[in-house]
């Protein structure tokens, strides 16, 4: 394949946002579970809690910092390799990012600070409270910048300026409510929080197998499992939810995902497997299962699922209509006042679709010189690369669901057989470590390369989107950045490396063997004991 500017910008910006997308999720989960931690031990007092919020605190705190360190980057390709997208869409796509932007480096940064170095300067509740601000926080810069994609994904709240060429805001409420945009934030939200679950599952176990730090362990593993298995069967429902959306919304995207070619009855199957040819507009070999599709993505068992080759034809009456709302705007720009209530009336009735002209733009500078074959290849273009969307939302669903069967494993044996687990069952927490990272990218490539080839879906074509660079300009940051996060994760994972086999600061049967010797004197005595004796915190 011949890279050009538009695939180098593309690329670069999935290695950026994947790389980025390593740290965001174990962010989310961690600072939840860490908060829930030392909810615990303010409420018992005891000092294992506090020993395990400081522990699982110090992995939150090298993950949170790599997390920012990333996101700042891609922020600035905005402007770098995306600048008519900025022009284009700024008014809308900035004011969120914008908001997320204060949230994650002013308020969330500084309760951050005050979390690491406020446990001797504050009292055990007002830590507390930093706690859950710190998860709060970094859930809600979470929020901000998944309605910024959402937008992309189901723009609402927006409408074209033939005037300034532009997007513009006409209703902030519908942005920040946007179905779409919420049904991501609480999955990918859920999706982190199973994360955070396997990552101290997985550790948890490990110290479990190596016998070391046995109490924190098997806390962290009943506080795990708990956590994580309402968190795996929320994603599940979740994620049931973002699909009826995309069946409303993004109906191309739906039928990739199902490599659907044709319209099937009511109620649509689910493809369980297939190999997709897009040549020859089939899926060999597919194994279905009868009524799934239809009732997971239109909830009825009347209501059909469009397929690709009527989608295609949709796109392209959408492309003639389009060309109507085109050469309307060229007639009201050269007007401008002088321009007549019918020809505006004219874009207006044809506006919806003037994106879908500029689909055109690849093969003609005039979308209204294309020809009819210019015109089908448009059309053709708003079909993905079917086969990686298919099995990537095959692996990703199928991950899912042995996440829920691990999680439900270990809360049982933690829950009703007194926190005694196999080896082999803690090696395959272990080995699982990596999964719910798997799993996360899988599901922002089906989001994200399910979209294509929009930028905003329906309005901005990615081909319009980029800047003015050079190949060689891409090609030297590219490897620039890819050599930049490279260290950055060799960082981080060299830092948790040390830090997990290092271990929390003092051995949880140090402190109790301690608290066994000393049971009498803390009954009989007023508990202010010398410092040489008492256990550290």
């Amino acid at each position: 394949m011949e890279f050009g500017v538009v695939e180098l910008s593309r690329l670069q910006f999935a290695m950026t946002a994947m790389y980025h997308f390593l740290f965001v999720p174990l962010t989310l989960g961690l600072s939840i579970l860490v908060a829930i931690m030392e909810t615990v031990y303010v409420m018992t007092n005891r000092p294992i809690w506090r020993q395990m919020t400081k522990f699982w605190g110090t992995l939150f705190g090298i993950n949170f910092v790599l997390g920012v360190a990333t996101g700042i980057t891609m922020e600035f390709q905005f402007g770098m390799n995306w600048s008519y997208y900025s022009h284009y869409v700024g008014d809308i796509f900035g004011a969120p990012l914008a908001i997320e932007g204060l949230m994650a480096f002013f308020l969330e940064a500084t309760f951050v600070g005050l979390f690491f170095f406020g446990w001797e300067r504050m009292s055990k509740v007002a830590h507390l409270v930093v706690a859950w601000l710190v998860a709060i926080g970094s859930n809600f810069s979470a929020l901000w910048i998944l309605i910024a994609n959402g937008w992309m994904q189901h723009p609402v709240g927006a409408e074209f300026n033939p005037m300034t060429m532009r997007m513009e805001m006409t209703s902030f409420f519908e942005v920040l409510f946007n179905e779409v945009a919420q049904a991501k934030f609480v999955h990918t939200v859920s999706a982190g929080y199973v994360t955070a679950s396997v990552f101290v599952l997985g550790v948890s176990a490990w110290y479990m197998l190596k016998g070391r730090h046995i109490e924190l362990a098997r806390r962290s593993i009943t506080v795990a499992a708990s956590f994580g298995l309402a968190s795996a069967l929320s994603v599940v429902v979740l994620g049931d939810e973002s699909g009826y959306d995309t069946t409303l919304n993004q109906k191309m995207k739906l039928a990739a995902i199902e490599a659907m070619w044709e319209t099937e009855p009511a109620p649509a199957p689910f493809t369980l497997f297939g190999l997709p040819d897009q040549e020859a507009r089939e899926t060999h070999y597919a194994i279905k299962i009868p009524w799934a599709m239809g009732l997971i993505g239109t909830r009825s068992l009347t209501k059909p699922i469009a397929g690709i080759d009527q989608l295609v034809a949709s796109a392209e009456e959408r492309i003639r209509s389009g060309i109507i709302a085109y050469d309307a705007l060229v007639q009201i720009r050269e007007l401008r006042e002088n321009s007549s209530t019918e020809l505006k009336d004219q874009f207006e009735a044809h506006s919806d679709d003037l994106g879908f002209a500029f689909l055109l733009k690849r093969y003609v500078d005039d979308p209204r010189q294309a020809t009819e074959d210019q015109i089908m290849q448009a059309a053709n273009d708003t079909v993905p690369t079917v086969w990686p969307i298919f099995w990537a939302f095959r692996f990703m669903v199928a991950l899912g669901f042995g996440f829920i069967g691990t999680m439900t494993y270990f809360f049982f044996m933690a829950s009703f057989k007194g926190m005694r687990f196999p080896r082999p069952a803690l090696y395959l927490a272990v080995i699982m470590i990596p999964t719910p990272w798997i799993a996360a990218e899988l599901g922002w490539f089906v989001a994200e390369f399910g979209r294509q080839p929009w930028t905003v879906d329906g309005v901005l074509p990615t081909a319009l989107s980029v800047s003015s660079l050079g190949v060689t300009d891409l090609m030297l940051t590219l490897l620039g950045f890819v050599a930049f996060y490279t260290v950055l994760f060799i960082v981080e994972m060299g830092l948790m490396i040390k830090y997990i086999r290092k271990g929390p600061y003092m051995d949880v049967e140090e402190t109790d063997n301690w608290t066994a010797r000393h049971e009498h004197r803390l009954r009989t005595h007023d508990g202010n004991l010398p410092f040489s004796e008492a256990p550290a915190e």
